[in-house]
């Protein structure tokens, strides 16, 4: 999951090596250390991979230099140093700063993309706790809406599918939990979830298919013809449907759509 903007590094490279060469060759010494001594050494040791030790040093610039051109860049620089060292609460809150403080940045949208992989390189397996991946899918969402044109944007809509699918995979695992415990209901309420809110995702036909075994277990027929008719209008080839068409023939029935059930309705809304 690990993405190196190397060219935000190899930018603030070619910058101060720009404005070194445009100055009057004399070295200016403040009094701990010029800005372009700390600022280059911390890149250095982002090179190095000496994450944490850069991060510090981006720190340095911010303290010694407060009112140079380079303290807004070692910010930046320094949250991309905190999240490379995975030390993604340190980059948030440095991101969360940058973002209130400097709005109109040039580098703004990267701020706000480089906190939303701070939440997703944090996503847990689906048996786990989901507050990151609903954290992360705000801010990938957020991004979308900001800075449609940007390449941020079109990353954000591919990261935002792979969260939707593991989110969806999270109420799958819950789901199939209760349906094995024969709390039917429950059961039925986290498949329900899959279909209205994550029905693009890979587990919408496996959740259609859960959802014919509940409720012809439930003794409610027509919920369950509907959702094996909807899952053979839309997956017709997978094994999902096959399961379900031949659960409800055991039982006499076929696949038959009921246009006032919830399925129906949740499922035309999209299609």
């Amino acid at each position: 999951m690990k993405i190196r903007i190397n060219f935000l590094i190899l930018t603030a490279f070619l910058c101060l090596t720009l404005a070194a060469c445009a100055g009057d060759g004399k070295e200016e010494f403040l009094p701990d250390a010029p800005v372009e001594e700390l600022y280059n050494k911390g890149l250095e040791m982002m090179d190095e991979g000496s994450f944490k030790e850069a991060a510090k040093q981006f720190e340095e610039v911010e303290r010694q230099h407060p009112y140079s051109q380079w303290s807004t860049r070692a910010e930046l620089m320094g949250a991309y140093a905190q999240y490379e060292a995975m030390d993604y609460d340190a980059a948030t809150t440095a991101l969360d700063q940058f973002i209130q403080i400097h709005p109109g940045n040039a580098n703004i949208a990267y701020a706000y993309y480089l906190r939303a992989l701070c939440s997703y390189e944090r996503i847990a397996d689906v048996k786990r706790d989901q507050t990151y991946a609903m954290n992360s899918l705000k801010s990938l969402q957020e991004i979308i809406s900001r800075f449609p044109d940007t390449t941020y944007a079109k990353d954000a809509v591919l990261k935002t599918a792979l969260v939707n699918d593991h989110l969806a995979g999270g109420e799958m695992e819950v789901g199939r939990y209760y349906q094995k415990q024969k709390i039917y209901t429950a059961a039925v309420g986290r498949f329900r979830t899959v279909v209205e809110k994550y029905q693009t995702t890979s587990h919408a036909p496996e959740a259609l298919h859960r959802l014919v075994e509940c409720y012809l277990t439930l003794g409610i027929t027509n919920e369950a013809r509907t959702a094996a008719a909807v899952l053979g209008h839309n997956f017709p080839g997978s094994k999902w449907y096959e399961d379900s068409y031949k659960l409800l023939a055991e039982k006499n029935l076929t696949p038959k759509e009921d246009k006032e059930s919830w399925i129906y309705k949740a499922w035309d809304a999209i299609f």
